[in-house]
């Protein structure tokens, strides 16, 4: 007698039978994976009604206190203690939505693919006329519809209660709340999320092992991706005397130093040479060779290109890492 255990790779792949078509495999994993649909469903409903709600119910509250505060005059009433509730309820919100790809991540490597691979289910599928390669497709291509609607449904209502009640004081643009829950790169990292959990239980084959896995790797992902987030767009860069750099509020500082013999060199404490006279000043600074202070920063206007360029890396990791899936899977059942 022979056991679904029993099966090897090459016989379920070789063996006839009925192939369900690519709508029934879809649906097969529709079924079987309904409640992490109807979960990411709801947190997707759940959010969105939280931000409209603080929006339109806190964030006019914030607005009338402020123009009372504005009437008050300085002295007897602070402006941004208005803001306060709203600001840091909706930090957290984007917050909870740039990081949604490490739950994406522990899902995909852990009941998505590893659960099916330690358990014995895949290898079923495949003796049921459905080849590893379109039970993976599904697998990866089901999820990634779900995953990619429910995140571009998210990040428009984001960024319209991020910038509805914006304190005016407030120049966030690069933050950790702010910056991915604004844009695509959401949905890129979410889809290379799935990626990265598939590859990691393909190789590991145990559901909580991929899961610890999948999550690490790509949070390590998007740690790397965000060290290298200032070098995506060419970045401005002034010079002058210290008490005459010049830039925008709202920038984004990436560096900043001294000219030392036409050199940018950062973290060069001169500020010994000052607190005496004028003349003493300047020959301290002549002695050490500083001949003015530099800066570079991104200007807010650099978002989009910013955030755009990271998109594409984000999706190019995501195509490569797919294609790794795939050819994994195919030696593995080979």
């Amino acid at each position: 007698m022979t056991t679904v255990a029993d099966v090897s790779p090459q016989a379920a792949v070789g063996r006839p039978g009925p192939r369900p078509g690519t709508w029934g495999t879809a649906r097969a994993v529709l079924r079987v994976h309904r409640a992490a649909l109807v979960v990411w469903a709801g947190l997707v409903v759940a959010l969105c009604g939280w931000l409209v709600w603080i929006t339109e119910a806190t964030g006019r509250d914030a607005r009338a206190a402020a123009e009372v505060c504005d009437r008050a005059g300085p002295d007897l009433c602070d402006t941004t203690i208005a803001w306060t509730g709203y600001s840091v309820t909706v930090d957290w919100i984007g917050l909870l939505t740039s990081y949604l790809f490490l739950a994406v991540a522990a899902y995909a490597g852990g009941a998505l693919i590893g659960r099916e691979l330690e358990s014995g289910t895949a290898r079923f599928a495949w003796t049921q006329g459905v080849s590893p390669a379109r039970w993976l497709a599904a697998k990866l291509a089901v999820p990634a519809l779900v995953v990619t609607a429910g995140a571009t449904a998210l990040v428009p209502v984001y960024r319209w209660a991020w910038s509805a009640n914006q304190d005016p004081l407030y120049h966030g643009w690069m933050s950790d709340d702010a910056y991915l829950s604004r844009g695509p790169a959401t949905v890129a990292y979410a889809l290379c999320a799935l990626a990265v959990g598939a590859v990691t239980a393909l190789l590991i084959r145990r559901a909580l092992p991929a899961l610890a896995v999948s999550v690490a790797a790509t949070g390590l992902l998007g740690y790397v991706v965000a060290q290298l987030r200032a070098s995506f767009w060419p970045a401005v860069t002034i010079t002058a005397s210290p008490e005459e750099l010049d830039y925008p509020a709202s920038a984004w500082v990436v560096e900043s130093g001294a000219v030392v013999h036409g050199r940018h060199v950062q973290d060069l404490d001169f500020t010994r040479c000052y607190g005496g006279s004028t003349g003493r000043t300047q020959a301290c600074l002549d002695d050490m060779g500083v001949q003015g202070s530099y800066l570079t920063y991104h200007p807010e206007s650099h978002y989009w290109p910013i955030h755009l360029v990271e998109t594409g890396v984000v999706l190019a990791v995501t195509a490569a890492v797919t294609a790794a899936a795939f050819w994994l899977l195919r030696r593995r059942t080979a």
